[in-house]
């Protein structure tokens, strides 16, 4: 062994020993130990979008490359001595439940690795992809993809979030039902696993652990970079908006919509609680809505429904964009003259949170609590979701986002992996999930003995009924509640600690009509 490398483990196992034997945190002041350089904290260590959870970390890691991620693990798994020590990786925070937060372990901010970006452009028989290093932002690969006239298939909401984040939870948006999630547009990863080893791995090289880590909420390796697949590019996007008064009405066109991938290219809808409510949504939207619904008729309360869907307009003679778009219309029952169409770049499309990011920020409703709710609801019963919803917000109370659209059947049981929380009943032939297992959080590193990636099972609701619907966690992120975390680990053998020693969950997240009114960001999906 070399005899730096011996050194630096040994400085490493005295810090966290001290850790253990002390009653105050193990790191007083910023130290250096060897390669290894440690904080005591940062300013966003214990912070996440949610802003619910803030648990301090012991230590803080900001690696320069991922050996040093590498040399940390190996340390921690080298000894039984270190098993309470839990070990989480941060991108920039959008979790909202302290997931990427290490209570009393230590933190690893993957934003300080080299924000490394390399397009490859695929000849007649090969496809085009980047290589893109974990910390790096999807708005970052976005920038520079665009450069050579690419750009990966399927995105977030919101594009200030990390490629290792996104990729560790799932990634959903209004393009999943074509192309499926971030997670199933990846060729490859480089993951530092919960021992410490450095492994490349795609669907045909270390399968095991490639399709462990892609929505493997942190549980089984830190993805360090990944092979992105990317598309040619448009140059322009057609971005429709089309209103609702009647919820079935609604969700029958989404699902006309989703069933013609060939002509569209995004699709997404919101609930229009009030005027705040469709003022807020539109901010982005680069056209004066005429639309002045009657939210108090009769004494009554009404909502009202937004369908968004976009056409990819690449700018060539084989294509008519607005051809499309009046076909598609004359085949939907929004209500009559409210649909309104602008034509906007395609980086000014995919960018479109971050001028309703400005905008809070602007009434300080950015930096506060965000307590989303997340959630698949079957088709055969999101009405009565609908109906259960509205009976516990209000407008009067609640100020926040509540965001519907349709996912495929087949991209929920095929393409979503652990982000959905695949389970198997135990006793089959094969099956890796034959005992339960402690809840444990996103985020703290389990060493993963990978085994062979469980095929999805029947959807609850998944019949004749249709499947299970989705919901993300923040505009793109998401996060998913520990139990899910769970459905794999049991196969897995412990590396920094046996599974009982797993830091339970923390408080439940608060009921819809215990939300504050100016504090609540709410986004749900719905999967077809």
């Amino acid at each position: 062994m070399d005899f730096a490398l011996f050194c630096t483990r040994v400085d490493i196992l005295l810090l966290l020993l001290i850790s253990l034997c002390s009653p105050c945190k193990f790191i007083q002041s910023p130290m250096d130990f060897g390669p290894l350089n440690f904080h005591q904290t940062t300013n966003t260590s214990s912070l996440d979008f949610g802003r619910i959870v803030f648990d301090s970390p012991s230590a803080v890691l900001r690696p320069r490359s991922p050996k040093e991620i590498s040399l940390l693990l190996r340390s921690l798994s080298a000894s039984s001595s270190f098993d309470k020590v839990t070990v989480a990786a941060r991108g920039v925070g959008h979790s909202i439940h302290g997931q990427a937060q290490a209570l009393d372990g230590i933190v690893i901010e993957m934003d300080s690795l080299p924000s490394a970006i390399s397009i490859h452009r695929g000849g007649e028989s090969g496809s085009s992809y980047a290589d893109v290093s974990g910390g790096a932002l999807w708005i970052e690969l976005l920038r520079e993809s665009l450069k050579f006239g690419l750009a990966p298939r399927s995105w977030t909401d919101y594009l200030y979030l990390s490629v290792g984040g996104t990729l560790s939870n799932g990634g959903i948006s209004g393009q999943t039902f074509k192309h499926g999630p971030q997670i199933s547009n990846v060729l490859q990863l480089d993951v530092v696993t919960g021992d410490g080893e450095q492994v490349t791995c795609s669907s045909t090289e270390s399968s095991e652990l490639f399709f462990a880590a892609l929505g493997g909420l942190g549980q089984f390796g830190i993805i360090t970079r990944a092979r992105i697949l990317l598309q040619d590019a448009p140059q322009r996007v057609k971005w429709v908006r089309a209103f609702y008064d009647d919820f079935e009405t609604f969700t029958e066109d989404q699902e006309l919509l989703v069933s013609k991938p060939d002509a569209v290219d995004y699709v997404e809808g919101f609930i229009v609680l009030d005027e705040h409510s469709l003022h807020s949504s539109s901010v982005a939207f680069p056209s004066h809505l005429r639309f002045t619904p009657e939210f108090h008729s009769k004494g009554s309360y009404r909502v009202y429904y937004c369908i968004e869907f976009a056409i990819h307009d690449y700018q060539v003679e084989s294509t008519d964009v607005e051809q499309v778009e009046t076909q598609l219309l004359r085949k939907m029952s929004h209500i009559p003259s409210h649909f309104y169409s602008v034509e906007v770049s395609y980086f000014d499309f995919l960018n479109r949170v971050r001028m309703e990011e400005t905008m809070l920020r602007s009434r300080a409703l950015w930096e506060v609590p965000h307590p989303w709710l997340n959630m698949f609801v079957p088709k055969s019963g999101i009405g009565e979701f609908k109906d259960l919803l509205l009976d516990n917000i209000s407008p009067i109370v609640f100020e926040g986002l509540v965001l519907i659209y349709p996912l495929l059947r087949e991209v929920g049981r095929e393409q979503l992996g652990c982000a959905a929380g695949r389970r198997r009943q135990s006793g089959g032939a094969g099956d890796v999930h034959r005992r339960s297992a402690p809840v444990s959080q996103p985020g703290h590193l389990r060493s993963p003995v990978p085994a062979r990636p469980p095929p999805p099972p029947p959807s609850r609701g998944a019949g004749r009924h249709g499947p299970p619907h989705r919901s993300e966690a923040v505009p793109g992120a998401s996060p998913l509640p520990g139990p899910l975390a769970g459905s794999l680990r049991p196969a897995l053998g412990p590396v920094c600690g046996p599974q009982g020693t797993v830091r339970p969950p923390q408080h439940p997240r608060p009921r819809p009509r215990h939300i504050s009114p100016d504090i609540c960001l709410f986004l749900m999906s719905l999967l077809q």
